[in-house]
């Protein structure tokens, strides 16, 4: 089995939806979107 496939299992699972509940209810959050999005512009300035 590849390493997509276990984890495509995984995300079907009861505890793979569990964590993806959790993600998307922390991601809800507004301190968390900025510290992402803090994250995302200093990986893009890393790049240049």
């Amino acid at each position: 089995m590849s390493l997509m496939q276990r984890i495509t299992t995984f995300l079907r699972s009861p505890k793979g939806q569990q964590l993806v509940e959790r993600g998307r209810r922390e991601m809800a959050k507004p301190a968390n979107q900025q510290k992402l999005k803090g994250l995302a512009a200093r990986l893009s300035n890393r790049r240049r």
